[in-house]
């Protein structure tokens, strides 16, 4: 009876441990998908800045001429 009393926690506690990395897997993965959302978000900000800082210059330049 003590055995199958041992097995059983055992088993029961197994079990435990499996459900535990199961959950720490699917939340790195869930993290994963945020970093990787995050990343492409700040490249298309970085993109937007760089289109935004030619179109200045471009307009500077621009002025440049007309002013001379």
């Amino acid at each position: 009876m003590k055995r199958l009393l041992v097995t059983i926690a055992a088993a029961l506690l197994a079990g435990c441990g499996a459900e535990v990395a199961t959950t720490a897997a699917t939340g790195a993965a869930i993290k994963k998908r945020e970093v990787e959302a995050a990343q492409q978000t700040k490249a298309r900000a970085e993109e937007k800045i760089d289109q935004a800082t030619q179109a200045i210059q471009q307009r500077a330049e621009q002025q440049g001429n007309v002013n001379q």
